[in-house]
């Protein structure tokens, strides 16, 4: 039986182990050698995984790449040999309306004849933006700040933010018709659902006109003035998308099965869990290591997903995986056999550059020894600062990926 420092070697071997199977490099390269794209091409990389998806392609395509654009998360780019912009996330800002612009420029100057390589991970829908009519920067942030405040889960918030947009919902598409797309997707939601990623760039969205109205009425009344000039979107079966080849490379899947495979290496007992996590943060927190303590010894528990957190108006540091795991140490409140790992893919867990946190049953204790109270720091989210003092928080820096969050729960 591994000590409490072997086995939390372990856990990071194994997180790394779930992210060296999704990288975007890696996925994107393997790809492009297995279904070769000829002639000149031009590659347009979007999301946090934007800069390590387009060297893959340099790696594979070389000299055929005419020309290409990135745009990702501020912090997360490469040197690379084209234009790579930086914009607002998870709030879109005026470099997001600035690299818009610079999209719709770089498409017109595309040859209709020629191939366009399209990468595309999660993070891009507050990336990159191009308003309707009448709508200004400050209502594209009031709305998205309330949306990340809200309880409504990813999709309804990627139907509001399509409603504002001339690229969302299958707008892009249009714009890039006639030429041949290769769109190669890095999902980070449930189901790889393709409306969702981006808020559906280069597909349609098969939400029907109840559910949409079922979503604006949750909103603000003054919100709904905003969407009036909302510019018409393709429907499933347009013209646009039959030249449009996507292809999901990586999801939560692949790096959970990278991670069953390297736990059960190191000789771990391994449950895999189906269940995609996406109810509320801190509950969810709790019933996860419940499990871990009612489970059998030498076994792993491995989970995928996105909870949901409301976030109060003012937040701290650290995200849903950071409150996740805090809660979670709650529970295992001096039980001296169990550890727990919530850790985001992409290396980035809300405010703060750390990827999530890694506790046992003394984290509380730490921050009780720092005068710190864990019921204070989760009702204000600022999880991370109580994790950074109790010396629990995993720091990996950008990962090139973004498939959700990975969770793992280990009972010595």
């Amino acid at each position: 039986m591994p000590s409490q420092n072997e086995a939390r070697r372990d856990l990071l071997t194994i997180y790394q182990a779930a992210l060296r199977a999704v990288a975007g490099a890696t996925c994107v390269r393997d790809y492009l050698l297995a279904y070769k794209i000829t002639g000149p091409c031009y590659v347009i990389a979007i999301g946090k995984a934007a800069s390590a998806m387009t060297r893959g392609a340099g790696e594979v395509l070389g000299d055929q790449v005419v020309d290409a654009l990135i745009i990702t998360k501020p912090g997360y780019s490469e040197k690379l040999p084209w234009l790579v912009m930086e914009a607002g996330h998870p709030i879109p800002d005026e470099k997001s309306l600035l690299a818009g612009d610079q999209l719709l420029e770089f498409i017109a100057n595309i040859p209709e004849s020629a191939e366009v390589l399209f990468l595309l991970s999660g993070g891009a829908s507050a990336l990159v933006e191009v308003l309707a009519s009448g709508l200004t920067l400050q209502d594209l942030q009031t709305v998205n700040a309330w949306l990340l405040r809200s309880d409504l889960d990813i999709k309804a918030c990627n139907t509001v933010r399509k409603s504002m947009s001339q690229i969302k919902q299958g707008r892009l598409a249009q714009l890039l018709a006639p030429r041949h797309v290769t769109n190669l997707v890095i999902s980070d939601v449930a189901d790889d659902d393709l409306s969702i990623i981006g808020s559906g760039l280069l597909v349609a969205d098969g939400e029907n006109a109840e559910q949409q109205q079922l979503i604006f009425s949750s909103l603000p009344a003054e919100f709904l003035s905003k969407f009036k000039n909302t510019v018409s979107a393709p429907g499933v079966g347009h013209a646009c998308f039959r030249n449009v080849n996507t292809r999901v490379i990586a999801n939560i899947g692949l790096a959970l099965a990278a991670a069953s495979a390297c736990a059960r290496k190191l000789g771990y007992r391994v449950k895999l869990s189906s269940q995609y996590l996406k109810n509320e943060t801190l509950e969810t927190g709790r019933e996860l290591a419940r499990k871990v303590i009612n489970g059998k010894k030498n076994e792993l528990f491995i989970w995928g997903g996105e909870t949901n957190i409301k976030l109060p108006d003012e937040t701290g540091r650290g995200g849903r995986c950071q409150a996740m795991a805090l809660s979670a140490a709650s529970e295992i409140s001096s039980v001296d056999n169990i550890l727990l790992l919530c850790a985001a893919t992409d290396g980035s867990d809300g405010p703060g550059t750390d990827a999530g946190a890694l506790v046992n049953g003394g984290t509380l204790a730490r921050g009780y020894d720092a005068g710190l109270d864990e019921n204070e720091y989760l009702q204000r989210a600022d999880a991370g600062s109580f994790l950074e003092l109790s010396g629990d928080l995993i720091s990996t820096g950008p990962t090139g990926t973004n498939v959700a969050d990975i969770v793992l729960g280990l009972k010595l």
